[in-house]
């Protein structure tokens, strides 16, 4: 079964269970091999496909995941109904691509459970992206990659940002839907801001030389496109070149028919300094 399918399977099994169990086990796919990573105090699921080894490796970061049951109600697992970050990891066409979860997801394939504030107010404490962060380099070495491209998708995309913000080696950051200020983002949704984590517009400056593209949704009801705006406005994009806003699609859908031509759309690069 191909990857690109992984998340329609999944959606399937969850309406069927009503909980996190999994009855396809992303691990199993042709190409892909799953590997549980050590990052920090947290153990996270990820899946990697290595053809080859030496040759940059394109990590896809998941989203928040059901971090509620309603808007009061903090789901007790926040494994991703509609994984679509999976989904475009099998979508890419590139030698070495991996997937990442996130901290508290997928605890029925072997990763750790942990305490529902790391996926409600803490979603991006220091903790957690030294976690992600350590993940990322352990993927690397797998792949024994020369660098590391990165794609987050909704609240991965803050977690790709803030990690990008600490590292030498990422050649190209790209977001889909993505939480790429938090302050913004709980002012529209009319919500407490997230208390203990680290906001990516704070760190806009210093990922303003990777070259990066975001992908807005066209129909997105969670998050605002000033979010996009003020995170480029900072990081030195006042014409908001390295936004793309994307007919057809919606936070949730749309994307996975369109990502191989979203691809090679071209990355928006900071201006050399004369």
């Amino acid at each position: 079964m191909p990857l690109r399918r992984v998340a329609a399977v999944l959606c399937a099994a969850f309406a069927v269970s009503g909980c996190a169990s999994l009855s396809y086990d992303p691990g199993d796919e042709p190409g892909f091999s799953k590997r549980l990573i050590r990052g920090r105090d947290f153990i996270l699921f990820s899946c990697i496909k290595v053809e080859s080894p030496g040759e940059p490796l394109t990590v896809y970061i998941e989203g928040d995941g059901r971090a509620w049951v309603t808007r009061y109600e903090p789901s007790r697992d926040p494994t991703p109904l509609n994984p679509l970050a999976m989904e475009l990891a099998g979508r890419d066409p590139s030698p070495n691509v991996a997937y990442l979860a996130r901290p508290g997801q997928y605890p029925s394939l072997g990763a750790s459970e942990c305490d529902a504030k790391y996926w409600m107010s803490k979603r991006f404490a220091p903790e957690v992206i030294d976690a992600m962060d350590s993940a990322v380099s352990s993927l690397k070495e797998a792949a024994q990659a020369s660098s590391v491209l990165l794609v987050g998708y909704s609240g991965g995309a803050a977690v790709a940002v803030l990690v990008a913000a600490r590292r030498d080696d990422v050649a190209a950051l790209r977001t889909v839907c993505g939480n790429l200020d938090c302050s913004e983002v709980s002012r529209y949704n009319k919500v407490s801001p997230l208390a203990g984590s680290l906001d990516p517009i704070d760190e806009a400056e210093k990922v303003s030389k990777i070259p990066r593209r975001h992908f807005i949704a066209s129909s997105d009801k969670i998050i605002p496109f000033s979010a996009a705006e003020r995170f480029a406005d900072k990081s030195g994009d006042t014409a908001h070149r390295s936004i793309s806003v994307i007919e057809g699609t919606t936070h949730y859908s749309g994307w996975g028919e369109k990502w191989r031509r979203l691809l090679a759309e071209p990355l928006y690069k900071f201006p050399e300094e004369s």
